[in-house]
């Protein structure tokens, strides 16, 4: 038992993987939408490429949306509107008129004339009431079919044109007036029409709107029906007009298919088989070619989780509305983990996402394909995300890429430019704007899984930070000593295209441990007093090794990024305090040398190697004497010579050649350093 405790104590950051990597296949697959698949890709107007299709099962051909549009319209054009007319408001105006006549007519002039003026009156008002008076306007054209209704009975069918509106009553009347020869009393006609009359007819909404409901549910979506083993299209016909419709009513049946619990269970499977392929690639590749990467367990959640949140993301717009599917800013990804790991990485791990995105959305190549450039752009023209010019810059290339691509496969798809959706064009520049995100993005990351950016390296750099401040008051020397070495590490860095900033600021932090005995240390002796000189040459070793240690011990303490502590930790690799050991074995022949030799590691990458070399000569550079460039050529070609000679370079990911460029810097540097000129005759 307890064997095979210690075997899993041994082995848990490998088992720790696997768990990780069953949980996102898992998670990923769970996001994928839970319908059928159609295994064909075709084009409008390009041939079919597979080979002849025949219907696997009977299916319906629907209708096209812009056929279905078309019906509808014409249904709602043509379809009866309901107005109700109130009875009894005629018989009430009928009764207004008897009584109020004679009110109006009492002239005694016109008595002989009465009863044909009150029989020509009431004709008029029948013929204003034969249709009605409507209670308000209504958006109807005249010939608009109207169904009017008496105590919610159908009594006849007229046009929308017959009935009266309130602002056309008036000349109405004085039309009909005129034209039963009344133009005499027209004001007594007026005055009393005016006074009776009222509106008697209104929209009936509740039985208008159910009827066109109606109309509307009788619409067939489909037209016609195909059979199984019918032919559907040849191998190289032209994909178009029917057959188009066909193949996208098949393609339509598949993916409103909700697959059944006998297929359910393998199509899972295949699911998951094809994304844990995609993960262990990307573990592979981690393993292969950055092992330092897939070492840790947290940069490798990190990874993972960056993929996670994009399949999540696209599923989740894709679930809502499709055709929004490119206002997901998935450029974040490869952007975020250029900004922490590198631009390979980021790259490889892009793409892994997009294939695995590929199952989500419905026009999958076009996706891919657009989504892939889009990364590649983003990785070639993204450096230094830490200024933020360069970021509105990169986003706006990546924008007008992903503008570009869309135009030339909309044309390929539809060609011509007719029907071009320049909705489309708005989603991509709200892409980029989202991509803009990324910079807060970063420091939420950098909190969460404790790495570190550029932007938070060049907050680092900052000499007025707390701890450099505190190392220029107790360690001045030092401090100087740490910045010439940080400015010779950029230079050397940008040569060789190493992260010239992770660099710099690895060489300002390196020696922060020498603030525990900054006298101890040459560069700050400034009294011509030497410590030294009262100890034993083992215990002086002993507080210049130590300050490995104590900068490891104050870094950690100022929480300064695992990434910056291990150029403290490295930057003496296993080297010998050769000085002490020399003074050492002068006294006891028998001097261990492992007293005199720092702890290690050595470095394990190019911006660590580069710092050892850049410190070592930077301090033994003030030992040179009347200085020349022969001296000083051969003084660093014989530092780094013992360097490489003790292989503390054998676990740095750096070449010879690189070596050798370094060392070109090195000199050239030292060489304006130290002022060196041709001497000129007085």
């Amino acid at each position: 038992m307890k064997d095979f405790i210690n075997k899993l104590y041994k082995n848990h950051s490998l088992i720790y993987k696997v768990l990780l990597f069953i949980a996102t296949t898992f998670l990923v697959v769970y996001l994928f939408p839970k319908s059928g698949k159609f295994k064909y890709s075709f084009e409008n107007g390009k041939p079919w490429q597979s080979e002849n299709l025949y219907a696997p099962f009977d299916f319906a051909i629907k209708k096209t949306n812009e056929e279905l549009e078309i019906e509808r319209k014409a249904v709602i054009e043509n379809a009866s509107v309901y107005f109700d007319v109130d009875v009894q408001i005629i018989l009430e105006i009928t009764s207004n008129y008897d009584s109020q006549f004679d009110l109006v007519f009492s002239d005694s002039l016109i008595v002989n004339n009465r009863k044909e003026l009150f029989n020509r009156g009431k004709e008029i008002l029948a013929k204003i009431y034969s249709y009605g008076i409507l209670d308000r306007e209504y958006e109807y054209k005249g010939d608009k079919q109207i169904v009017i209704l008496e105590d919610r009975k159908q009594t006849k069918i007229t046009n929308y044109s017959n009935f009266i509106t309130q602002n056309g009553i008036r000349l109405f009347l004085e039309k009909e007036i005129e034209d039963q020869g009344l133009s005499l009393y027209k004001p007594q006609f007026l005055s009393l029409y005016f006074d009776i009359i009222k509106p008697n007819v209104s929209l009936n909404k509740s039985i208008t709107d159910n009827s066109l409901q109606e109309e509307l549910e009788k619409i067939s979506l489909v037209r016609g029906s195909i059979e199984r083993e019918t032919l559907i299209i040849s191998k190289g016909e032209v994909v178009g007009g029917d057959k188009l419709k066909i193949l996208k009513s098949l393609q339509s049946e598949y993916e409103s298919q909700v697959w059944s619990q006998s297929s359910y269970i393998w199509i899972i499977a295949a699911y998951t088989l094809l994304v844990a392929l995609a993960l262990l690639m990307l573990l592979l590749f981690l393993r292969k070619y950055r092992l330092e990467v897939f070492n840790n367990n947290t940069k490798v959640t990190f990874i993972f989780f960056n993929i996670l949140l994009m399949v999540f993301l696209t599923t989740l717009v894709v679930n809502f509305n499709s055709s929004y599917i490119y206002i997901v800013p998935i450029c974040i990804s490869p952007l975020v983990l250029k900004a922490f790991f590198d631009a390979r990485l980021g790259l490889f791990a892009h793409v892994i996402t997009v294939l695995l995105l590929g199952f989500v959305v419905s026009n999958n190549y076009e996706y891919m394909f657009l989504q892939i450039i889009a990364g590649i752009v983003t990785i070639l023209t993204v450096s230094e995300l830490y200024k933020r010019a360069n970021l509105f810059i990169s986003v706006a290339q990546i924008t007008f890429i992903y503008i570009v691509a869309y135009f030339a496969f909309f044309v390929i798809h539809e060609g011509s430019v007719d029907n071009l959706k320049w909705e489309t064009f708005g989603l991509f520049i709200l892409s980029g704007l989202a991509t803009l995100f990324v910079q807060p993005l970063i420091y939420v990351y950098e909190k969460m899984f404790g790495l570190v950016s550029d932007v938070s390296l060049l907050e680092l750099s900052d000499t007025n930070t707390k701890l450099l401040k505190e190392l220029s008051n107790k360690a001045p020397g030092t401090f100087h000593h740490s910045l010439n070495v940080a400015n010779l590490a950029e230079a050397s860095a940008n040569e060789i295209g190493a992260n010239a900033m992770l660099v710099r600021v690895g060489a300002l932090y390196h020696d922060i441990g020498k603030m525990k005995n900054p006298k101890y240390f040459t560069e700050n002796q400034s009294t011509g007093i030497n410590p030294h000189d009262e100890l034993s040459f083992k215990e002086s070793a002993a507080i210049i090794i130590g300050h490995v240690i104590d900068g490891i011990e104050i870094a950690k303490k100022h929480n300064l990024p695992d990434r910056v502590i291990d150029f403290i930790r490295t930057h003496h690799g296993t080297n010998l305090v050769y000085y002490f050991y020399n003074k050492e074995k002068n006294l006891e022949s028998d001097a261990k040398i492992e007293d005199f030799k720092y702890p290690g590691p050595r470095p394990f990458s190019k911006e660590t190697a580069i710092l050892m070399m850049c410190d070592s000569v930077e301090a033994a550079s003030k030992s040179l004497k009347e200085p020349t460039s022969i001296k000083i050529a051969n003084f660093v070609e014989g530092i780094i010579s013992k360097q490489m000679e003790g292989e503390q370079f054998l676990n740095a990911d750096i070449t010879f050649k690189e070596i050798e460029s370094i060392k070109k810097v090195l000199k050239h540097k030292l060489a304006n350093i130290y002022h060196l000129r041709i001497e000129y005759p007085e």
